[in-house]
């Protein structure tokens, strides 16, 4: 890409939801207690998400090596898992249940570009999993997508459209496989 072509980029609309200085604050913060695979503590890491504004209830757990991008645009219901190396690459609302399971190495990403425009605008959505979510090691759930109540996105798939509740999903694009039975 040459300097023209990046010069056109304008996304000057995006609101990171918070200044400079907490951003940059943020920056450090997560790298130092969060990326950072040495500090095993999840009660650290709440009360500093908590600090930044994320809305966190009680009994996450949070392991080493998870990445967010802004907490202030994330909530976590009660009793909910984070597992090591998840990315929350929150560009816009990412809203957890209770009772979820986010497994190692899974992505929620926000963000997307406009592949038909030149400019390659960045597009951004929420997210939502509701109560009782389990998504899957290594898996991916893009903007725009609910995972409604109880539903499972198995190892390894990309929800990329809304997931029905009870229901278990599998492959890229996830497809339903069966029903979810408790």
């Amino acid at each position: 890409m040459n300097t023209t072509q990046l010069s056109k980029y304008n996304n000057d609309w995006f609101d990171e939801g918070a200044g400079f200085i907490k951003r940059t604050l943020w920056f450090y913060t997560n790298a130092l207690f969060f990326i950072n695979p040495l500090n095993p503590i999840s009660s650290i890491k709440v009360f500093l998400l908590r600090l930044f504004g994320a809305k966190i209830g009680k009994a996450v757990v949070i392991k080493p090596g998870v990445n967010i991008k802004y907490p202030w645009k994330l909530s976590i219901g009660n009793y909910t898992w984070i597992g090591e190396k998840v990315w929350i690459d929150s560009l816009d609302q990412v809203k957890i249940g209770s009772n979820c399971c986010i497994s190692q190495g899974a992505l929620l990403l926000n963000g997307n570009h406009n592949y038909q425009k030149e400019s390659f605008d960045l597009i951004v959505n929420p997210i939502l999993l509701e109560d009782g979510v389990w998504i899957g090691a290594q898996s991916i759930v893009t903007g725009g997508v609910t995972c409604k109540s109880h539903s499972v996105l198995a190892v390894q798939s990309t929800a990329s459209s809304d997931l029905e509740a009870y229901s278990i999903y599998r492959g890229n694009p996830a497809v339903k496989i069966k029903k979810r039975k408790l």
